[in-house]
């Protein structure tokens, strides 16, 4: 089963998706409210799969890829965000993401559906 990583500084967000991917579907799911106290561990491969957003606090989530991208190829990362623009997610991609949702999520079943293609 997928080792999952979800980095938000909305609690709300990350207890929806911990219940939905842990307990529902039975992935490893780690939440992080900091990206700085995930990012040793995402650079190190430690997660198949991180659901990263890109407007945080402490650190952007752009910044954020770029450093795991130096250094970690190999996890597929889907970024997450409310403020959606065109250059946004074509930057996104070009520092190596590897898919994008919009919040709020309009269905539970599409977060699903892109962590199962990368599972």
């Amino acid at each position: 089963m997928a080792k999952i990583a979800i980095i938000d500084d909305e609690p709300e967000i990350l207890s929806m998706l911990e219940r939905l991917l842990g307990r529902e579907k039975g992935f490893e799911v780690r939440v992080f409210s900091n990206p700085a106290n995930a990012l040793e561990e995402v650079k190190a491969g430690t997660f198949d799969i991180v659901l990263l957003d890109i407007m945080m606090p402490q650190m952007d989530g752009m910044d954020f890829l770029k450093v795991v991208r130096t250094q970690n190829t190999k996890t597929k990362i889907i970024m997450m965000t409310a403020y959606s623009t065109l250059d946004r997610v074509l930057n996104s991609h070009k520092s190596g993401a590897n898919d994008y949702l919009l919040k709020p999520f309009k269905s539970l079943a599409k977060v699903l559906e892109k962590i199962k293609a990368f599972a």
